[in-house]
């Protein structure tokens, strides 16, 4: 019988980080389940498809295949053949998956795909509804959190380092719309399950944030 870890937690918290070292950790296959919502709102944005028009969404996504590969230990994401792991992890392609993620047919895309890769292997998948939703008898659950200003200053960091123009304040507020947006969404809204552990990481390094998360899924084992 395969184990399942689901990671849930608020944007910017750190979850797709902290699932591919707890994976590595773990011996476990990492699913970026936030990867995959990713894809699907790149393929709307090349197709110039409001993130308002659910029925234009609904109309294309017979047309979306995605893929998830893996090539020397790391994840790649195939949109209709095509490697798009970099481009999805732009800020606007992030802002239009939030938005659109909340329209039944998008999770419906995603979900049997999502549960076969679980069905059959150990994973780790992070996302807003994994335990909730996605894996609800998943063995091992964690709601991964940090306060909104840890992770604006985290992003604005990283978005530095990178040489991108940005604004501390901006990147907080669009964290906090986010939130709101996640939280209060009609079809499985971000909220910690009732048999999640929580790891607030507001104080944490990375490595403390592992080593807690790989003791609470052996404890489980």
């Amino acid at each position: 019988m395969s184990f399942n870890v689901a990671i849930d937690g608020p944007a910017g918290a750190g979850k797709s980080t902290i699932a591919k070292l707890v994976a590595k950790e773990l011996n476990f296959i990492y699913v970026d389940t936030g990867a995959m919502y990713r894809a699907i709102a790149l393929f709307l944005l090349n197709k110039g498809i409001s993130k308002d028009d659910e029925k234009a969404i609904a109309d294309v996504c017979g047309e979306i295949d995605i893929e998830i590969k893996h090539a020397d230990g790391l994840q790649q994401v195939w949109l209709n053949g095509q490697d798009v792991s970099a481009e999805i992890r732009r800020e606007a392609v992030g802002n239009m998956a939030s938005a659109t993620s909340v329209y039944s047919c998008v999770r419906e895309k995603l979900l049997s795909l999502q549960r076969d890769i679980a069905a059959t292997q150990d994973v780790i998948m992070d996302g807003r509804d994994i335990g909730t939703c996605i894996l609800p008898n998943a063995q091992a659950k964690i709601y991964l959190t940090a306060s909104v200003s840890t992770r604006a200053k985290r992003r604005y960091q990283e978005l530095c380092e990178k040489g991108v123009s940005c604004d501390l304040e901006e990147i907080k507020k669009d964290i906090e719309d986010r939130d709101y947006r996640d939280m209060h969404r009609e079809i499985s809204p971000l909220k910690q399950a009732e048999d999640a552990v929580l790891v607030d990481s507001s104080d944490m390094t990375i490595e403390q944030v592992v080593e807690r998360i790989v003791e609470i899924c052996r404890e489980k084992k």
